[in-house]
């Protein structure tokens, strides 16, 4: 049997690597040690003099390496300071004031905010339109029928479980005044808070007399004591007997519709429901404002779901257009409406227009 080959080379053990390797002094390569834990400590750089025969020894260069991380940017330098907020800061609450006074309506208009398809604006639009309505001098009560809560919510009412509202007003028939809470975004503007309790409401109403028509007996009878110009009920996304309630109470309602396809689909089930409800239980019910949300005007989409829906109610639509914007969305986090959180948006202009559109209606058509 042939004797094995022997190795040219002594290696390390469990490594396979070199224990002496000849540096050609020609190439220059560093004697770098084996072990790796503590390379950048025993790590030199070889340098040789101009004679070619000494070699010295010098510390590597230090790497500076910039503080915090290391971002993409386009079009401007890496490490730029960071660009200053163009909008002015929020109002502060003791800051806010009535803007131009707005023409108030002959008798109580009572709107419902209706449409069952869910995202379409429904609460950005309410309270919205209720601040903008009572920063204009005007006497405005929201009543939050959806058991989220978010229009309390962005009226900045805490509404932890248990608080008395919506609920007890329908369920224990308790006095709408009792529960009506003062909203800080504008004076003359109360909230009749809902909290989650109201999610049972729409099972415990199915065997209640008269169970359509609660909500209706309590507004008049709120009514008749105090005053208000306006009547905003945010209804959630369904067309349960919360929204019934709503819809028996109200003699306007107003759509808001998303600039999407879907929003279309379900404006036509909410037409049906209305024509039901005419019949037979509020004859006064009628569809008096179409407001168009969430509109970006960069898609083509945007512009001919606007022109359809002007198509089919070029009476009730609205001029004013409510742009898709950040500052809308960013003020129910801070407890606020847009009009308070960043007065100069295009989304509080936007709504401020809105609210001066309605009001001046309802004095042309002395609703």
């Amino acid at each position: 049997m042939p004797a094995p080959p022997v190795a040219e080379f002594r290696v390390t053990p469990g490594l396979g690597w070199p224990l002496h390797v000849e540096i050609d002094p020609r190439i220059g390569w560093p004697n770098v040690p084996r072990e790796t834990l503590d390379w950048p400590e025993r790590l030199t750089v070889r340098s040789w003099s101009s004679d070619g025969d000494a070699m010295t020894a010098a510390p590597p260069a230090p790497i500076e390496i910039p503080p915090g991380p290391r971002r993409a940017r386009f079009d401007e330098e890496e490490f730029a300071p960071a660009p200053v907020e163009e909008d002015p800061p929020p109002v502060a609450v003791a800051d806010r004031a009535t803007s131009a006074a707005l023409p108030a309506p002959p008798h109580t208009r009572i709107f419902v905010v209706a449409n069952q398809k869910g995202g379409v604006g429904k609460t950005t639009t309410s309270v919205n339109l209720a601040a903008a309505l009572a920063l204009g001098g005007l006497t405005v009560l929201l009543v939050d029928l959806d058991p989220q809560g978010n229009a309390t919510t962005a009226l900045g009412v805490d509404h932890p479980p248990g608080t008395a509202g919506t609920y007890e007003v329908l369920m224990a028939g308790a006095p709408l005044a009792d529960h009506v809470i003062p909203s800080p975004e504008a004076p003359n503007l109360k909230v009749l808070p809902a909290t989650i309790d109201l999610a049972g409401a729409e099972i415990e109403l199915v065997s209640v007399v008269a169970r359509e028509s609660r909500l209706l007996r309590a507004l008049r009878a709120y009514l008749h004591n105090h005053h208000a110009d306006y009547v905003f009920l945010d209804c959630p996304p369904s067309l349960g007997l919360l929204t019934l309630n709503a819809l028996v109470a109200a003699n306007e309602i107003l759509v808001p519709i998303q600039c999407e396809y879907y929003a279309l689909e379900g404006v036509t089930q909410l037409m049906r429901t209305i024509d039901l409800v005419k019949g037979e239980l509020n004859s006064d019910l009628r569809l008096s404002t179409v407001m168009l949300t969430m509109f970006d005007g960069r898609t083509k989409l945007a512009a001919q779901v606007a022109d359809e829906v002007r198509n089919h109610f070029p009476a009730e639509t609205l001029a004013t257009v409510i742009p898709r914007s950040v500052r809308i969305s960013e003020a129910p986090s801070y407890g606020q409406t847009v009009l308070t959180y960043q007065p100069s948006s295009v989304g509080a202009i936007s709504y401020l227009e809105a609210a001066h559109e309605i009001a001046q209606r309802g004095i042309e058509e002395n609703l």
